[in-house]
């Protein structure tokens, strides 16, 4: 019987996108999008979620594009300018499932530990959590088996009787192989519907 539920955070409570900052400075949408394609990429940002400095991470790509540096240095002194609204009808499947009293609820997030705090202070639905493992404090990330464990272990919860909800399926599927059953998010409606089935709400 499922007595834990295990949020992801991006693209499921909270929407984040790099384009939000970056149309301010491109003129040309191609352009920008040839910029986080080739530059500022979703694998260079991924190594800040598993705990390289934001520093450490700019320092690399200005070495290597010194062309693109005021552009790579904006990635993260606006930062902030990049996170956008939470996903209201996500965050209320998480408020049903939290006043129901029967689940344990966690966040199990890729996220830098230096911006992190920055959503802490914007969403207080993230203090709703029984607790939340950000992979930057931890200097692991998703889809490592030893990053779920960290929850595992730490919270003392039973694969078996969690139930975990994230976008991005190479995570599911990581999850799954650790025993833990799990939902691959894709729209809040969708999620109801298979909560429903489960019996969960």
């Amino acid at each position: 019987m499922i007595n834990t539920i295990i949020f992801d955070l991006g693209a499921v409570l909270i929407d984040w996108n790099p384009h939000y900052m970056y149309k301010t400075l491109f003129t040309d949408e191609e352009e920008m999008k040839n910029f986080l394609a080739t530059v500022c990429t979703s694998d260079w940002n991924e190594e800040q979620d598993a705990g390289r400095s934001l520093q450490d991470g700019t320092e690399i790509l200005v070495k290597q594009f010194p062309e693109h540096e005021a552009n790579i240095r904006a990635f993260y002194t606006r930062w902030e300018e990049m996170l956008g609204d939470a996903f209201e009808d996500t965050v209320a499947v998480f408020k049903e499932l939290k006043e129901s009293g029967k689940y344990k609820i966690y966040a199990l997030t890729n996220w830098s530990a230096e911006t992190f705090p920055v959503a802490l202070e914007r969403f207080d639905f993230l203090h709703w959590f029984d607790g939340i493992v950000v992979s930057g404090a931890e200097k692991m990330r998703k889809p490592a088996p030893a990053f779920y464990q960290i929850l595992l272990d730490r919270h003392v919860i039973n694969p078996e009787e969690a139930l975990f909800i994230d976008d991005n399926y190479r995570n599911i599927l990581a999850a799954e192989k650790l025993g833990i059953q799990s939902i691959h998010f894709t729209s809040a409606d969708v999620l109801r519907e298979k909560l429903i089935e489960l019996n969960v709400l």
